[in-house]
């Protein structure tokens, strides 16, 4: 996948972001992992590892008889997810770069998960196929994919609406799709899976970390709108500030993308 189809800000201004999106997702995230069969003594791949904050619980799930391999095209994040993992002690886990949309490590590997990488890629079909290869016979996959037109909020907010709009059509304009989640378990089964199964969940709350996901998704979503000619700056600006309002406003209800998680067999 390259760098210009992935719409959202990286490095270490990124890296703040998946930060607080990581500890929002991990419990819902932990719960798909064992769902789908991750534990001790399986060598793993996480593809689209940002920071790290997922290859990290995978890589103490698998113990130290398992292995995680983790990847991204984001060479600053790989640099800090290396330095950010390396005082947790977890001599089973490397970080590598690597686009799954040219190129997959070529394991075999028991166990691989993925979370909203596919969503950013033309051909997720394809993609799919190249997971599935890379798997020992009867390995998992675990997915988890957003359908960005699942938010909601109380009381209304229409600088939500604009916000899921222009995310929707950005992602679109590069070749993604938003609201992939529905799509996935089809994907999953054309690519040759079995024992498909699937879930839905939505992280949403009137107070704490959950509310600031939206801000701070559409700061770092401002280049690539901003390129796409969809806004202009103050537009931006004000969405933004909007949006950070309503998140510190006692009592209203925030929340990320609907997420649909599917597991399989290879």
């Amino acid at each position: 996948m390259e760098t210009e189809q992935y719409i959202i800000r990286g490095g270490i201004e990124g890296r703040e972001r998946l930060r607080i999106l990581s500890r929002v997702m991990q419990p819902t995230t932990l719960d798909l992992l064992r769902r789908a069969g991750l534990k001790p003594g399986l060598s793993c791949l996480e593809i689209g590892c940002g920071g790290g904050d997922v290859a990290c619980d995978m890589a103490r799930i698998a113990g130290p008889t398992g292995r995680v391999l983790a990847t991204d095209i984001d060479g600053p994040q790989l640099d800090i997810a290396r330095r950010e993992a390396e005082p947790q002690g977890l001599a089973n886990i490397e970080f590598i770069r690597s686009d799954i949309t040219r190129e997959i490590p070529a394991g075999p590997f028991d166990f691989i998960h993925a979370r909203f990488v596919l969503t950013h890629i033309p051909n997720p079909g394809e993609a799919l196929a190249w997971i599935k290869s890379v798997l020992n016979p009867g390995g998992m996959i675990a997915l988890e994919e957003i359908d960005f037109s699942g938010h909601f909020c109380h009381p209304d907010c229409p600088a939500l609406w604009r916000y899921v709009e222009l995310y929707t059509e950005t992602v679109k304009r590069r070749g993604g799709d938003a609201n992939i989640g529905p799509r996935l378990p089809g994907l999953a089964l054309a690519a040759g899976f079995s024992n498909v199964g699937m879930n839905v969940v939505q992280r949403a709350g009137h107070e704490g970390e959950v509310k600031l996901i939206t801000p701070i998704t559409m700061q770092n979503i401002a280049p690539a709108v901003l390129r796409a000619g969809l806004a202009n700056e103050a537009e931006i600006n004000a969405i933004v500030q909007e949006l950070y309002d309503y998140a510190q406003t006692p009592g209203t209800i925030g929340c990320l993308a609907r997420v649909f998680e599917v597991w399989a067999t290879a």
